[in-house]
């Protein structure tokens, strides 16, 4: 894996099965947006001045926003940007895919 953003991880990422957290955190599968509740970008993403200049981070970190879809593109499974960033929680790296997901579907929809 290569490094992205300003950001060093702490220690080497782990790899094989122990990077995985497969079964930990339970699955839930939604047919469609409606029944999965959008979350407030306020209560997820925050962007000040005094913090990296203005770059939108996750609410309580450091950590910008643009690292979690970075690692997404690269092909990273989200277990890797969290153990690369642990100050970020699960359901803040969820809520803001969620809060992508919700954006493209809206744009799709008022084309």
């Amino acid at each position: 894996m290569t490094l992205r953003g300003p950001f060093l991880p702490a220690a080497a990422p782990k790899s094989g099965p122990a990077a995985c957290c497969l079964g930990r955190y339970p699955r839930y599968r939604y047919s469609s947006l409606q029944e999965r509740p959008v979350p407030q970008t306020s209560v997820v993403v925050h962007s000040d001045p005094e913090i990296l200049g203005g770059t939108p981070v996750f609410v309580g970190t450091r950590v910008p926003v643009d690292v979690l879809f970075e690692y997404l593109e690269a092909g990273d499974p989200l277990d890797v940007f969290l153990d690369q960033f642990p100050s970020v929680t699960r359901e803040q790296a969820v809520a803001a895919i969620d809060l992508g997901r919700a954006a493209v579907v809206a744009g799709a929809r008022s084309a």
